[in-house]
């Protein structure tokens, strides 16, 4: 063996041992926390399953001895109802199309009601005097019964999409309104004066500072704002429509078909579950640069 060689070999190495078991005990760490966390995840899911299981078991069960099904009906009526809707169409026509129509007027009406509400929770938040003036007017068009705008819409708009989005986004334009004017008020004030003395303008100030602050004051009002759209859509459908959810829960009404409004029920509530996953999946992207609290994980319902 040549002098150099001994040399490379008699030299220490440059990966302590020190090193090497700390990265070690690191990814089986990593490895124990994602196991643990599938195992809850697991967990969580059969017991939601168990839970559904044991609730319509037991109603299947009441109804099929104790309950009469022509009032409270049983899950395989509403079962049947469902497969009838989706494999023949119902008396209103495809079930694809009235879910659509539905879907749509839930949509824009969240949209809409979700910008207007924001813009104007932001600037009455910074605007005091503003405020101050027109607040017993919002508070005052927020104690209106919404099934009585939405019959109101209908003799402003007729039987047509816009009346149920013009009811979507009134449910929809408070919460937001409210969530957004409070977290445009709860802007940390020094921030605002280190902004002030440094030259921003105001509208810097409001892009980089107010807006950003009040993101998770909007984001938590977004999350149930869309079933407030998908509840003013199908309340202005029942109040009179040629298509929709809401139509199809009125027509079983009428029928004293209970299958037909539970199964309509049943729809809307799957409409509204998918878009919380859509806004869920929108909020960890919006709120990605936010560092967890305390570096730990939390479990949300």
């Amino acid at each position: 063996m040549s002098r150099e060689s001994t040399a490379v070999l008699d030299q220490p190495s440059l990966v302590k041992p020190g090193h090497r078991v700390e990265a070690d005990s690191d990814a089986a760490a990593l490895s124990r926390l994602r196991r643990a966390r599938a195992k809850h995840r697991a967990l969580v899911w059969t017991l939601r399953a168990a839970v559904l299981a044991a609730f319509f078991g037991g109603w299947q069960l009441a109804a099929t001895y104790w309950l009469d099904p022509f009032y409270y009906s049983k899950p395989s009526l509403i079962w049947d109802r469902l497969y009838g809707w989706f494999a023949h169409g119902t008396s209103k026509g495809s079930i694809w199309s009235n879910l659509s129509v539905t879907l749509q007027e839930a949509v824009y009406g969240f949209v809409l009601g979700a910008i207007s509400g924001v813009v104007l929770g932001i600037l009455f938040g910074r605007a005091k005097l503003l405020a101050e003036v027109l607040s017993p007017f919002i508070q005052a068009l927020n104690a209106v019964p919404r099934i009585v705008l939405a019959a109101l819409f209908i003799i402003w708009f007729g039987l047509g999409m816009e009346s149920k989005i013009a009811t979507a986004l009134v449910l929809v334009f408070f919460p937001v309104f409210f969530n957004a004017f409070q977290g445009a008020r709860e802007v940390d004030r020094t921030l605002v004066d280190n902004a002030r003395i440094l030259g921003a303008s105001r509208l810097q100030i409001l892009r980089a500072i107010v807006v950003p602050s009040a993101t998770s004051w909007i984001l938590a009002s977004l999350h149930t704002a869309f079933g407030f759209a998908l509840i003013g859509a199908i309340v202005g459908e029942y109040a009179g429509s040629s298509k929709g959810v809401g139509l199809l829960i009125s027509t079983a009404q009428g029928t004293f078909d209970a299958a037909g409004i539970y199964a309509g029920m049943i729809l809307s509530t799957v409409l509204a579950l998918l878009a919380e996953v859509v806004l869920g999946g929108a909020e960890r992207r919006l709120l990605r640069w936010r560092p967890p609290a305390g570096g730990t994980a939390t479990t949300t319902l």
